[in-house]
């Protein structure tokens, strides 16, 4: 009860009902099996649904296409397959471990989708926590923050940019990078990508891609 009620569920209109206007009620990790009720901004995490899709050639092995469900674990083998992680942040990723699951001082038991490391071109090294959505599921604030909070405690020389995934329709896939910003979990970039055929991406789409990165958009 109290995983669907912090990650999955709305808390019941009784409770809802008594956040004061533009704030909404989170349950927080306080310790080993603790937990305690905050009041947070009411800021959803979720895709823009106005944002322009990238065509990325599809590179879903066929016998993984023709048997996959559409729940997080597809989504999260969709996004490995295809490299999405290295195309949406630049940098070179590896997937380190899946449903990586421990305990983080303070917060008591966490537990992140999946979890890569990467590398850019000056060095650097990065660790990036996943939490992936599919169908009406929402990505959770309390995630995020623990995400953010497992790679301070587990990997603190790393660089940590958290991601959530979330699919959309037609094959649609939202990436979207976060940050703490005080005490606020806020969006820093998303990109839509459509995983296509190779020859469904025309010169047409190919000519605005190079425009976006010309303008200063597609990085």
């Amino acid at each position: 009860m109290i995983y669907s009620f912090r990650y999955r569920t709305q808390l019941p209109d009784s409770i809802r009902n008594t956040a004061p206007d533009k704030e909404t009620w989170i349950i927080r990790g306080a310790g080993r099996s603790k937990y305690r009720f905050e009041l947070v901004s009411d800021i959803p995490l979720t895709p823009n649904p106005n944002l322009s899709v990238t065509k990325v050639p599809d590179s879903t092995p066929g016998i993984i296409a023709k048997y996959a469900f559409s729940d997080e674990q597809a989504l999260l083998a969709r996004v490995r397959y295809n490299r999405l992680i290295d195309i949406f942040l630049g940098i070179a990723c590896y997937s380190l471990q899946n449903h990586l699951r421990t305990t983080v001082q303070k917060m008591g038991q966490v537990e992140t989708d999946e979890i890569y490391v990467g590398v850019d071109k000056s060095g650097s090294h990065y660790v990036i926590p996943v939490q992936a959505k599919g169908g009406s599921d929402k990505l959770s604030r309390v995630q995020i923050e623990q995400d953010i909070a497992l790679c301070a405690d587990k990997l603190p020389d790393l660089i940590c940019r958290p991601i959530g995934a979330q699919f959309m329709q037609q094959d649609v896939i939202a990436l979207m990078e976060f940050e703490e910003d005080g005490d606020e979990i806020r969006i820093v970039s998303e990109k839509q990508y459509q995983l296509v055929p190779p020859d469904a991406i025309t010169s047409e789409d190919l000519i605005r891609y190079r425009q976006r990165l010309s303008d200063g958009t597609g990085s």
